[in-house]
């Protein structure tokens, strides 16, 4: 390559390069303003307390009362529970279902798609009382019940079952479409290819599929436990008054008890519960792209 053309290439790859920094420049300083800055802030505020003279003084005092207070760890216990128990059952129903969709083919099949992905479309506090309607007292289940002379099941709404009943309805279209994206990156050859030397399904799902999957499985896991580990709105409508989760305790203590500091401190507690499931996250992504 003659000194021209290679000035030339190597001008064309710092421009590149600009380029690209530019492109993600944007998306960088939003990640730092809406996540990382208000993280900092929340355990600064949570760790420089103000004293009588003016001054500030480094102190754990609000953690040391989140983890010694009963009330408090049962509301992170009762979280983490949720979130474990959505996260298994949201895997052994949308992996059968990813499945389906991808190796069948028919109408059926496409029913079965927009049945496992219609309640994206559909808000969580439509969902709630939807639910509150069919699954509460008196409601659609017991009415039922009721007419073929059966006697009344106990209700899971109020109970730590509702959020979990809603939060794996609200999140099953999210887990369906990811699975299915990881299944697409399976060749049909090797499956085909087993089928032929007499592989039974099953061995096919353990020995070609499973060991292809655990990146899909991993990223959809931490999709679905970041959602649920923060969510509200079916937390707050389904679920118990004692213990709660994390996201109705930290709004009752900032509204309703006006403690900001153990609000702030509880939301510190989840965010680092969180950010374990995220690394987790990014370390995959980066070493599905060769980058670790």
């Amino acid at each position: 390559m003659s000194l021209p053309l290679l000035a030339r290439w190597s001008a064309s790859v710092r421009s590149q390069g600009w380029v690209g920094l530019g492109l993600v420049a944007l998306p960088v300083l939003l990640l730092a303003w809406l996540i990382i800055y208000p993280f900092l802030s929340a355990v600064a505020s949570t760790i420089f307390v103000a004293q009588p003279g003016g001054a500030s003084a480094i102190s754990f005092a609000s953690y040391q009362f989140f983890f010694s207070d009963q009330y408090s760890r049962a509301n992170l216990w009762i979280t983490l529970w949720t979130t474990l128990v959505c996260g298994v059952l949201l895997l052994a129903i949308g992996l059968p279902i990813a499945l389906y969709l991808r190796f069948s083919r028919g109408s059926l099949s496409a029913y079965v798609q927009g049945l496992a992905i219609f309640p994206m479309f559909v808000p969580s506090i439509i969902l709630s009382y939807a639910l509150i309607r069919t699954i509460g007292p008196n409601g659609a289940a017991d009415v039922l019940l009721n007419a073929v002379g059966l006697p009344k099941l106990p209700s899971p709404y109020l109970t730590p079952w509702g959020p979990v009943i809603g939060l794996v309805w609200d999140n099953l279209p999210l887990t369906v479409l990811m699975l299915t994206a990881g299944l697409g990156n399976i060749p049909k050859s090797s499956i085909e290819a087993a089928r032929d030397v007499g592989a039974s399904p099953l061995r096919v799902f353990l020995s070609i599929i499973m060991p292809r999957m655990g990146n899909s499985l991993l990223v959809t896991t931490s999709f679905a436990i970041l959602g649920i580990f923060s969510s509200f709105t079916l937390p707050y409508l389904l679920g118990p008054a004692s213990p709660e989760m994390m996201g109705p305790f930290m709004q009752r203590t900032f509204s309703d008890m006006n403690d900001p500091v153990n609000a702030l401190t509880q939301a510190v507690i989840a965010f680092g519960f969180c950010l374990v499931f995220g690394v987790l996250y990014v370390r995959s992504i980066a070493r599905n792209r060769g980058g670790v």
